[in-house]
């Protein structure tokens, strides 16, 4: 196993301009393995209810995803999530929202999965991240998605994970808002501080930046001409970027720009329609075209 990715799981019923879905498969960890799942083996840690379709099972199974900490609660209803999104598809309004089985959730890793050199944790709960993190021998590489949820509620255990990771992924709102400060460059100094040698900030349909401690790096996002549901858009960012790294097994600043490249790609892709709809239909050959593409539509030359 390469990966390890411990998040949710969920059904989600979403609203955009351009069409609806109810009941979907959704959720952080579904994301993103899927995304991941294109360069790397994945084993995924998540709590389902007893309501969860063997469908859905077999999907992911058949994308190679490992599913042995895919724990399902008898008589327990999985997570649900409502939302809606106008005009603005970089804003998700949140209509209502079921914890159900995910409100209790403990994450317990199999041993299997222990080992994996490339762990990532998903949006929940920082105090169950660093349980997470007690429970894997040395990872080579540790990256963690957080919300202002986290941010407001238990910012310590959060800058208490943020020494014992090595990127942060945020998206812009959550950055300014965790460092309290306007300036993006100056949030990013501050989280840097906080202890990641990397941050990447998500900024929706304007793509993403990442920063270190000496260089700052700019990923656009690729224009499309139809954008049908955001949802999950940022998951499968992630995915595709610790996907590449895992693969190339190179975690230095170089490749984790082309890392960056193809987690938008896989961000581009998944737009494209409602749930993991076009994930599941996508190529490795889609994916390098568009890696491609995203190359030709930064390309200029020097004076």
């Amino acid at each position: 196993m390469n990966i390890l990715v411990v998040g949710s799981v969920a059904f989600d019923s979403v609203e955009t301009p351009f069409g609806k879905a109810e009941e979907v498969l959704g959720g952080s960890a579904t994301y993103f393995s899927t995304a991941a799942s294109f360069f790397a083996d994945v084993g995924l840690v998540a709590v389902v209810g007893e309501d969860f379709p063997e469908e859905h099972v077999s999907m992911l199974n058949q994308k190679g995803i490992d599913l042995e900490g895919l724990n399902r609660v008898p008589g327990g209803k999985t997570f649900r999530w409502r939302g809606r999104y106008e005009y603005d598809l970089n804003l998700a309004h949140t209509l209502k929202t079921e914890l159900n089985v995910f409100s209790d959730f403990n994450p317990t890793i199999p041993q299997a999965y222990r080992d994996c050199p490339f762990v990532f944790l998903a949006n929940i709960d920082p105090e169950l991240q660093l349980r997470v993190l007690e429970q894997v021998k040395g990872p080579r590489f540790v990256a963690c998605d957080t919300m202002n949820y986290w941010i407001e509620g238990k910012p310590e255990a959060l800058r208490e994970l943020l020494k014992r990771v090595d990127l942060f992924v945020i998206n812009e709102t959550e950055a300014r808002e965790f460092a309290g400060v306007p300036s993006l460059v100056g949030a990013a100094r501050t989280i840097l501080e906080c202890g990641p040698s990397t941050l990447i900030v998500k900024r929706g349909e304007y793509g993403a930046l990442m920063f270190n401690a000496s260089s700052v790096f700019s990923a656009p996002a690729y224009p499309l001409e139809e954008i049908y549901d955001p949802t999950g858009a940022g998951d499968s960012f992630a995915g595709g970027l610790m996907g590449y790294l895992a693969n190339t097994g190179d975690t230095g600043e170089d490749n984790l720009r082309k890392g960056m490249i193809f987690g938008s790609v896989l961000a581009s892709f998944n737009v494209e329609a409602f749930s993991l709809e076009r994930l599941h239909r996508l190529s490795l050959d889609e994916i390098h075209s568009r890696y491609k593409e995203f190359k030709r539509l930064t390309h200029f030359e020097d004076i």
